[in-house]
Parts: C-alpha cells; structure tokens; sequence
C-alpha cells in the first residue's frame, strides 16, 4: 500500500516561505465566499489596470504556473527533476482568437517540443485544438452544417497546424497528448486526432487523446477507439481524467433540451475512470496509458494493477500526472516510489493566464474535499518541521 500521506516526502523540495504561501492559498481557497470574491476584485483590479501583477505573481501564479516563459519555466523543470518529476509544459493563454494567434500557438507549441527534446525530464507537450483555429468554427463542423469556401480554407489551414505540431513531436520522439474539450466540439477533436494516430502511432505510441471519464460516453468511446485502431493498423495513447467542463455541460443540456451527458454522480465517474485505467493496463501493448488524477484512490489501484499485470514502475507505456500546485502528496510519493510521474506545468505571461489561474482557484474551492485535503497537508507538514 502506497502511503500518500506523508508530507516530508511531498513537500520535500518546498522551503518554508513556499509552505506559508500554500497556506494562505488554501485557507482562502478553502472558504467559497472568500474565493470568489477574492477572484472577482482581482479580475477587476486588472481591468481598470491597477498595478497588482507582482502580487499575483508571488501568489496564485507562483503556486499554479512554471513561468512567463518556456525561457522562464527552466528553473521549475529543474526543481522538479531533482525529485523525479516530469514536466509537461503547456502554455495556457486563452481566449484570443485570429489566424495570426493560431499561428503563434503553433509556433509556440513546437518551440517547448524543441526544448524538449534536449531534456529527458520534457517527455511530453501538450496542446488544446481550440487552440489552432476558432471554437465556432470546429461547432459548426460537428453540427453538420456545411462550411462556407472561407470556413473550409480556414479548416484546412488548421489541420495542416495541427499536423505540423504531430510531426514535429514525432520528429523530436516525445509524446503529445492533445487535451480534451467540450462535447459539442469533441467529436470533431476525436476524428482529428484519430487521423493524427492512424499517421503517426504505427509502432509506437506519439499522439494521446484525452477521455473524460465523467463523461457517460467516454468508457465505451476509449473501447470504440482501441477496436479502430486494431482495424487500421494502429496504436492509441490515452490520457484519463475526470473531466473539466461539468456545470458548462449540464447547462446547456437543459437549456438545449438533450440529454445530459454528464455522469449523475462522481461515483459512476469514479467508477468508470478505475474501468478505464484496467481497460488500458490490460492492453498495455496497444494502449498507452497516461493516468491523469488527483484521486488517490484510482492511483494506488493503478499501481496495483501495474504490479498484478507484471508492468515496470517506469514502463514508458504508463505516466501519472497530476497539474502544477496541487496534489503533491501524489505526485512526490510516487516518483519516490519510482514510477513515472509528469506534473502539468502552465507557461505565459501573468495577465494572459489569468483565465486559467481563476479555473484553478474556482476548482480547488469547487471540488469536494480538494481544498481541504491541499491545505490540511500544508498544515500537517508546517506542524511537523515546528516540531522537529
């Protein structure tokens, strides 16, 4: 049994300075009613241009993001390869969309897998296809509804960005897991990306799509996917998670009038990520597993699972992540432990990550529990050094 509570090895690399900003973080993450209002003036504070950018940096940036700069997040990657951790960075601007800033995020995007590929402790990069062309358009795509001249010209531009980054990842031999989004527009980012693997993962695994497990779809469409694969003549990489997007989901399918895709409760999402991650480990050779949880529970199960199928604890076939800032105890054991272990790293200037920052402040203040258990390791590993 995995021990996940011992907080001299989670926060092993964090000084005590890094420690009191956890807990004020935390503490106020801890208390919805502060949280919100705390991200609220904040947001505010920025648009009427008041000079609080050094306080976020010092605070929520420093806790969830590597640096403004893949020039800038060396220093993390380095700290966290000193503890047997990967990096993934991924750069986190959003919200901007033009022809020129998808040609920027692509360009981007293959500048962290060139860094990468002069750094074991990089395996991976990571992208959002919302990322290369608009929201609304790859809607549309999915609707059905046929594009105009223009909107196919401008679908066809993106794939071509899209493809360029794949090859640019198989080039430099490192894995790409491409991040999963809302379902209005997933069916679409599932046939581009099984495009991507019938490519480019003939012998060995390049390209990952994410399955979000709270989805009620999402145990039998990683099933469908192994069985394409299996007819064409490829291999698939999966990344599970829980999913990101639930209250947005459930919105609009009540307001829409279908059925609500989500899960009815976290149980069945509980239980269809431990099917998922025994699905994969029990075709380990055809489907690479990326187990992407804060949840302890389906760690420890899939290291037992590891050990019962008799796979390596650094098989390359099998990564745990966990994001930047939260569920150390996690991500440390593990490493410690020797398996292969990649923290997500967000990357970009202060005020264009700023969406991203508030997701994970409003997801640590959402999330039953996540909070809590953050800040009580916090306390319990400030208690033990006083102590010492």
């Amino acid at each position: 049994m995995i021990n996940f509570d011992d907080t001299k090895v989670a926060f092993a690399d964090k000084s005590n300075f890094d420690l009191k900003r956890m807990h004020f973080l935390f503490l106020t993450m801890n208390n919805p009613a502060i949280a919100k209002i705390g991200i609220w003036m904040t947001v505010f504070a920025l648009k009427i241009h008041l000079p609080i950018k050094w306080m976020i940096k010092k605070t929520i940036f420093a806790q969830f993001c590597g640096g403004e700069s893949l020039e800038d997040s060396k220093g993390t990657v380095e700290k966290l390869a000193a503890s047997n951790i990967h990096t993934i960075l991924d750069y986190s601007v959003e919200g901007e969309e033009s022809e020129k800033v998808f040609d920027f995020n692509r360009d981007e995007i293959i500048r962290s897998l060139e860094m990468a590929s002069n750094n074991t402790h990089i395996p991976t990069g990571v992208m959002k296809l919302t990322g290369f062309t608009a929201f609304d358009l790859l809607a549309k795509k999915q609707s059905g509804d046929p594009l105009t001249p223009d909107e196919s010209s401008r679908y066809e531009t993106f794939l071509e960005r899209v493809d360029q980054i794949c090859a640019k990842a198989v080039e430099v031999h490192k894995y790409l897991f491409i991040d999963a989004e809302e379902t209005w527009i997933q069916d679409v980012i599932d046939e581009v990306v099984y495009a991507m693997m019938e490519k480019y993962n003939k012998e060995t695994v390049y390209i990952f799509n994410t399955y979000q497990m709270y989805r009620t779809a999402s145990l039998q469409n990683l099933k469908d996917a192994h069985q394409l694969g299996l007819d064409k003549g490829f291999k698939i990489g999966a990344k599970l998670v829980r999913g990101a997007y639930m209250e947005k989901e459930r919105e609009r399918a009540e307001r829409k009038g279908y059925q609500d895709p989500i899960q009815p409760n976290k149980e069945a999402s509980d239980k269809d990520y431990d099917a998922a991650v025994t699905y994969c480990l029990e075709n380990i050779n055809e489907v690479y597993l990326c187990a992407g949880t804060h949840n302890e529970n389906s760690s420890r199960l899939t290291a037992e699972l590891m050990d019962h199928h008799g796979i390596a604890k650094a098989d390359p076939k099998v990564y745990f992540a966990q994001l930047y800032g939260m569920s150390d105890n996690l991500s440390y054991t593990l490493a410690n432990e020797g398996y292969n272990v990649a923290k997500y790293v967000p990357y970009g200037p202060v005020a264009k990550v700023l969406p991203y920052l508030m997701r994970r402040a409003e997801e640590n203040t959402s999330i039953a529990g996540q909070s809590s258990r953050e800040f009580t390791l916090v306390k319990k590993e400030i208690a033990r050094r006083k102590s010492k």
